[in-house]
């Protein structure tokens, strides 16, 4: 990668992430539950086998080759881009989730997920730091390219003026 930005954000991201899921996993037990804001915010340790709402389930190698092909694919990919500032934070992040993810399913046989959280009576599924990167990433990264061809769009047109 040319960009020594990517690979900085990724690595900080990645130290967050891991961290966060150490902490978890030395202070609480397998589904332990402790409430950060009452009836909104828990933390509760899980063990995901599977991807994202528990998906795939027990297929950990799967996860494991599909994980590492995309790695492949970006890497490639950010090799020969031209980034700005926000799709630069935006694949590192992404990067920084998909291999925080990957070192849980390669050394752990499962993706520690803590973040819990209680909306209008429903709880919504445990996730950790590492999804949160990849959603964030990718929506960044939407948000962003339809702000480009708006933006391009718009020199077009003034162009015909």
């Amino acid at each position: 990668m040319k960009n020594k930005k990517i690979i900085l954000i990724t690595i900080v991201a990645l130290l967050i992430d891991q961290i966060t899921k150490l902490i978890i996993r030395t202070n609480f037990n397998l589904l332990d539950t402790k409430t950060v804001i009452n009836n909104f915010f828990y933390l509760t340790y899980m063990k995901n086998t599977g991807a994202a709402f528990s998906s795939f389930t027990n297929s950990t190698l799967f996860l494991i080759i599909i994980g590492i092909s995309i790695l492949i694919f970006l890497v490639i990919y950010l090799k020969k881009a031209k980034l700005n500032r926000l799709s630069t934070i935006s694949y590192a992040i992404i990067l920084a989730g998909i291999i925080g993810n990957l070192i849980d399913r390669v050394f752990l046989n499962g993706v520690v997920d803590f973040l819990s959280f209680k909306i209008f009576n429903y709880y919504f599924p445990v996730f950790n730091i590492a999804d949160t990167y990849i959603v964030l990433g990718v929506i960044v990264l939407l948000i962003d390219s339809l702000g480009s061809d708006y933006n391009e769009y718009k020199r077009s047109n003034s162009r015909r003026r």
